[in-house]
């Protein structure tokens, strides 16, 4: 079935990343040398320094831990938005090397969330619309020397930007964090609004003490969007809150 829903695999990360955020913050805040920065350096001593530099607004430590993850499911439009967020690394699937079609099926694509609430019937003509998309598409190549790199890069222009598309993304901590605040909001459209969140989860796995407390501007403070918030500030930290506690809860055996 050509229609997919965005979908994020924490791909590699900084080892131990609460710890190297940590060292970096020791070394800001006290005499250690490069040499004895390590030791006696606990766990708690390791959430002190990433509290410390919560309250201090010292967010620079944060970016030596650095979190590559995977997308798929998500549309052009989606890519688009997330490349906005310049303090990270991108690598994207080519609409150029690689066709958008597979043989006679279709390209991928994302079905809007308001589009699916009007309905099937509506739903189909959506589906029937991408259909002549690709009927173009497909048209194109063939007009512009068969499905290849030189014809895909030209024919691509009639795709439109429910298309599919996969990435490699990476970010330190201190941009995730600043992409939390902006995408996990209501404000943030649904789509990067899904992957922003299935992104904290992952991280929230691996760190949860740097991303205990992250999500929209209204989890850990005052809502930031003004006459423009959505009103509902109590149900983003209810869903932030209850994120952090599946994710701490022991797993039954």
């Amino acid at each position: 079935m050509p229609q997919v829903k965005p979908k994020v695999t924490l791909l590699e990360h900084t080892p131990n990343p609460e710890r190297t955020v940590a060292l970096a913050a020791k070394l800001c805040y006290s005499d250690a040398t490069i040499e004895n920065l390590q030791e006696g350096l606990d766990k708690s001593d390791i959430n002190k320094f990433i509290e410390r530099l919560r309250s201090f607004g010292h967010a620079s430590p944060f970016e030596h831990a650095s979190f590559t993850f995977g997308i798929e499911g998500v549309s052009r439009s989606l890519l688009a938005q997330i490349t906005r967020h310049r303090i990270a690394s991108f690598s994207v699937k080519s609409q150029r090397y690689v066709a958008a079609n597979k043989g006679e099926d279709t390209f991928n694509y994302v079905i809007p969330e308001a589009i699916e609430a009007l309905g099937e019937e509506q739903v189909e003509k959506f589906k029937a619309q991408m259909a002549q998309m690709h009927e173009w598409y497909t048209e194109w190549q063939t007009l512009l020397g068969g499905a290849c790199e030189k014809s895909n890069e030209d024919a691509r222009f009639v795709l439109p930007n429910a298309a599919e598309t996969k990435m490699v993304v990476t970010m330190n901590a201190r941009s995730l964090m600043n992409f939390f605040n902006l995408r996990c909001c209501n404000r943030a459209q649904w789509e990067i609004r899904e992957v922003a969140w299935q992104m904290l989860a992952l991280v929230l796995e691996v760190a949860p003490s740097i991303f205990g407390n992250c999500g929209a501007s209204c989890v850990a403070g005052p809502c930031t969007e003004g006459k423009m918030s959505c009103g509902k500030m109590l149900e983003v930290r209810a869903k932030q809150k209850a994120l952090v506690e599946s994710i701490s809860k022991p797993v039954e055996k």
